[in-house]
């Protein structure tokens, strides 16, 4: 059988996605791959419609597709976030129609679910027949165990591609947005205290509903704020994977476009910031996840602690639960306050008009007390998979991230806290016998809980 791999990642061959492929390669000779470095070419796929072509010919001609990527900030890198824009934009998603297809994705596991259940929704867009997903850590290929699953998933694959069998349907189309959005105008402009408010878009139509609720949330504000369209800055790629700045945070692109710049002095200097734009097939758009992605020039640090981070979207974010945890996970991530999102899902411009002024007041309330919520699992969780990672196996090459996690105090490891360590160890031991068990566990270990906390209520005034 022949089946197309889309390589995702801007490495192209060098990538530790590719191995994987290589290996499946040697493992199936009987099998014609045909690997297309789509990431890596973007640029030509864009300009050159034959090159283009020639990819959706070879997808047409397949007999089974492979999806294979690194992850980059919770999804697939920018330019394959681009290629599947382009499929839609060139009407060429009927190559894809009834083909067998996998997902496959290589990564620390951060967030990866975001990327596979993103993934298998355009794969369903696309009305392909998905077998499913296989997530793989960077460097399981190396253990027995691992490869032996990878194996197990590709030969299933294959024997569903040649037998066809059935498959699921993950994902229903998405209903699109019917409310024309007509704001009237703010009632009283916000005074935001002193505080530097920053707008950043993607709006190409100033008279769509994205653009106009930008419009009323400039007119909210007694303060106008700073408004830039990502399109006016110069980006010249996206994240190229490179890691160059693991060492020092200084970028490949340092010197050869606007973004470093404008992230260090527009974005990093702000007290409120807004991110606003459209859904596009399920996710931010392209130039979206380029800004993103570029941003990783500071690793895995956070670069926007203390700012309030409000969210304007036109789509139906309601329909995308994944997507709306992107959004808190970014946030928390950067040790930002996350103020809210506002959408134009409802029914009534009024009501809209309401919710875009409530946002602003969220900001400004929360930015003046200087509030910051508490992290949910998805930060917490998220910050313990870059704690290991960047202690252990990725001190080298991020040195950047390991000096500031040792400078941060996020090396908290729980072998460190000794007191506690002690504490197991006597109350293990003493478990052991019946009667203490029995009185602990019957009589004490509700309030045995809570006494640290009720004695400081108790002292508290």
């Amino acid at each position: 059988m022949r089946f197309v791999v889309l390589n995702g990642s801007p490495k192209g061959d060098v990538s530790v996605t590719m191995q994987y492929v290589r290996f499946i390669q040697k493992r199936y000779p009987q099998h014609e791959f045909l690997i297309h470095n789509i990431s890596q070419r973007i640029s030509k796929l864009e300009e050159d419609e034959g090159a283009f072509q020639k990819v959706i010919g070879d997808i047409g001609s397949a007999d089974g597709v492979v999806w294979a990527f690194p992850l980059y900030f919770f999804l697939v890198p920018s330019q394959y976030r681009r290629f599947i824009e382009l499929l839609w934009e060139r009407d060429s998603t009927v190559a894809f129609k009834g083909k067998y297809t996998a997902v496959f994705s290589t990564s620390i596991h951060f967030f990866d679910h975001i990327a596979h259940n993103y993934m298998n929704a355009i794969c369903d867009d696309l009305s392909m027949r998905f077998f499913g997903g296989f997530s793989a850590d960077m460097y399981d290929l190396l253990k027995e165990k691992e490869r032996e699953r990878w194996l197990s998933f590709v030969s299933a694959f294959f024997e569903a591609t040649r037998n066809k069998a059935p498959t699921l349907r993950n994902h229903l189309p998405l209903t699109p947005i019917s409310l024309k959005y007509s704001p009237g105008e703010p009632k009283e402009a916000l005074d935001a205290g002193g505080k530097k408010v920053v707008i950043l878009h993607d709006v190409k139509d100033a008279k769509s509903n994205a653009g106009r609720m930008i419009d009323f949330l400039r007119k909210t504000l007694a303060d106008k704020p700073e408004i830039y369209n990502l399109f006016d800055v110069h980006i010249r790629g996206g994240c190229l994977g490179c890691i160059q700045c693991g060492y020092d945070n200084q970028c490949a692109y340092t010197g050869q476009d606007e973004y470093i710049e404008f992230f260090n002095t527009k974005v990093k200097t702000a007290d409120i910031l807004v991110f606003a734009g459209a859904i596009v097939d399920r996710y931010f758009s392209s130039r979206w996840k380029m800004f993103f992605d570029r941003s990783f020039f500071n690793n895995h640090t956070p670069s926007l602690t203390g700012k309030q981070i409000g969210w304007i979207l036109s789509g139906p974010l309601a329909q995308l639960p994944h997507l709306r945890q992107v959004l808190e996970a970014y946030t928390e991530l950067q040790l930002a306050g996350f103020a809210g999102v506002v959408t134009d899902e409802g029914t009534e411009s009024a009501e809209l008009d309401e919710n875009l002024r409530a946002l602003a007041h969220h900001l400004i309330d929360s930015a003046s007390r200087g509030y910051i919520r508490p992290m949910t699992f998805l930060g917490v969780a998220a910050r313990k998979v870059f704690r290991d990672d960047i202690y252990s196996r990725l001190r080298f090459p991020f040195r950047a991230d390991h000096t500031y996690y040792k400078e941060h105090g996020l090396y908290d490891f729980p072998q460190k806290q000794y007191g506690v360590l002690i504490r197991n160890g006597i109350f293990g031991l003493l478990t052991r016998i019946t009667s203490f068990r029995k009185e602990v566990y019957k009589k004490r270990i509700k309030g045995g809980m809570i006494k640290p906390l009720k004695d400081f209520v108790d002292r508290a005034s």
